[in-house]
């Protein structure tokens, strides 16, 4: 099992929405969570950063690991 912290802009509504159904299609995704307010995306299953941060590329976010600046 994985822990999958990433960094992605989240300011509207809309893009939260986009980033909850991309990350659900992830394959072995067991369960994330959305920190709006920090813009943290945390992602567990058994999943690599890889698969979560081409996910969100496939709908035009830039994820970067947490704690990277």
């Amino acid at each position: 099992m994985a822990v999958v912290e990433l960094k992605v802009g989240m300011h509207c509504d809309r893009c939260i929405k986009a980033i909850k159904k991309a990350i659900k299609k992830i394959d072995d995704m067991e369960s994330y969570q959305l920190e709006t307010e920090i813009n943290k995306v945390t992602v567990t299953g058994n999943v690599t950063p890889d698969e979560v941060v081409k996910a969100l590329q496939k709908i035009g976010k830039t994820a970067t690991n947490w704690g990277e600046d």
